[in-house]
């Protein structure tokens, strides 16, 4: 089990733990000497979000990339897939983006990319986490006159607005739209609203005032009730939130209705079929996707191909088989023609692509083509209860056990969280009661309450 990283990089507690500027400097060090290949001059991207402690992150990774030779490019607040992009454009062996996601201004993480602009695999992250364990131990540092230099780019937030710009059709525009965009104090502040208006829409521009501690408080893809509210009073077309990073969405419609990356995923998946863009007519997504969501592709002769969570096994997936469609529930939603990890500003650009290019009256006519399976999500706080009922082997055999109970029509998954020490429970069925008491004893089991 790794000791460094989770489900979607390094994440944790900022000052504290894994999130320290030792770490991060260690870190910058090890990924450097790995990403370190032939005798050019080598080169890292490094974005981050609006929380406070990016000040205390970044420059500890510069100076551990800077001792190994490495150049740097800072970048400042940008989307993580704007990361990503740039690290691939620019030709870089490596970049960096310096984010907690969709947690409180109190966590921080480091996600890294590989030159295509690809989150690394476990093998990768494996080695990093040895040569963090043994530092200073098989370091590649730098002689005195091969140190690396730093220096920011200026034109970064531009580059992106316009790459951004591009995934939408030449031939359309937004300006019959009213959108609302929530950036949740994070790192699409500061070029969400440029991208949809320079687009053609009216914007309302809301949550987008960080000052290193309101990322995420009330607001963006976690707390969506901010975005149906501005969204109903500005009587908008459409809103859309999201996340700390802006790698996940979720939108509502003109009435305020939730559309989750399930039906994002339906909508886009959709459109393409229609034009004979989808890859062998497949959709990939993960166990937490609703069982509706498969039946609808499967009505529409698509098929629904599931991974484990995270959006890199959902990634990986699509990468070894030529999918071109793919996402998870929570709203990341990765379209591999334009960029190869969730991009929560492209994805909405395509369901108002898809919008502009249907004969749908309102985006609540477009994007609800089915009813959810009722689906309960409930997350456990185990570090006080029962450990030993937290291994994976325990909660598999847990989920085999309560599932036994369900009737077919219903769906359980028990797992731990990649980001924080939480299980997390999802059980969709149509008998609420049954609901109701399955989770309350998978509680009690682990926590012994």
């Amino acid at each position: 089990m790794n000791k460094f990283f989770g489900t979607d990089g390094i994440r944790g507690i900022a000052n504290k733990g894994v999130m320290t500027p030792e770490v991060a400097l260690k870190l910058g060090s090890a990924a450097g000497t790995i990403f370190t290949r032939g005798d050019h001059r080598h080169l890292a991207v490094i974005g981050k979000d609006t929380r406070l402690s990016g000040y205390l992150l970044e420059p500890a990774l510069v100076s551990g990339l800077i001792a190994v030779g490495m150049d740097v490019l800072l970048v400042g607040p940008l989307p993580t897939p704007a990361i990503s992009i740039l690290t691939k454009s620019l030709r870089a062996d490596i970049g960096i983006m310096i984010s907690a996601s969709h947690n409180s201004f109190e966590y921080n993480g480091i996600k890294i990319f590989d030159n295509q602009g690809v989150k690394l695999d476990k093998k990768v992250e494996a080695q990093i986490e040895r040569l963090i364990l043994n530092y200073p131990r098989n370091i590649t540092f730098a002689s005195s006159d091969r140190l690396g230099k730093a220096r920011r780019l200026d034109d970064a937030s531009g580059r992106y607005i316009e790459f951004a710009k591009n995934t939408f059709p030449k031939f359309a525009e937004l300006s019959e739209l009213k959108i609302v965009i929530d950036s949740a104090n994070g790192a699409a502040y500061s070029v969400a609203q440029k991208i949809f208006w320079e687009l053609g829409a009216e914007v309302i521009d809301i949550s987008n005032k960080p000052d290193g501690f309101n990322i995420n408080r009330n607001c963006g893809s976690t707390y969506p009730s901010a975005v149906q509210k501005a969204t109903l009073e500005h009587k908008a077309d459409i809103g859309i939130a999201f996340d700390g990073d802006a790698d996940r969405v979720i939108l509502v419609d003109e009435k305020g209705g939730i559309i989750d990356g399930d039906k994002i995923l339906a909508t886009i998946a959709m459109n393409m079929k229609e034009k004979k863009e989808l890859n062998s007519d497949v959709v990939v997504a993960t166990h937490m996707s609703n069982i509706a969501l498969e039946r609808y592709l499967e009505s529409q002769s698509i098929e629904l191909l599931r991974t484990d969570v995270g959006d890199k096994n959902v990634a990986k997936l699509m990468l070894n088989n030529n999918y071109n469609l793919g996402g998870e529930q929570s709203g990341h939603i990765i379209l591999p023609e334009f960029s190869a990890t969730g991009d929560g500003i492209i994805a909405a650009l395509q369901v108002l692509k898809s919008f502009v290019e249907s004969d749908s009256k309102t985006i609540s006519e477009l994007c609800h083509k089915y009813q959810p399976v009722p689906q309960k999500l409930e997350n456990i706080d185990y570090r006080t209860g029962n450990m030993g009922a937290v291994n994976d082997e325990a909660l598999e055999e847990k989920t085999k056990y309560f599932s036994a109970m369900l009737d077919k029509n219903s769906r359980l998954l028990i797992r731990k969280s990649g980001t924080e020490p939480l299980i997390r429970v999802m059980l969709e069925s149509y008998d609420q009661t049954i609901m109701k008491e399955i989770v309350s004893a998978i509680k009690r089991e682990i926590i012994n309450v």
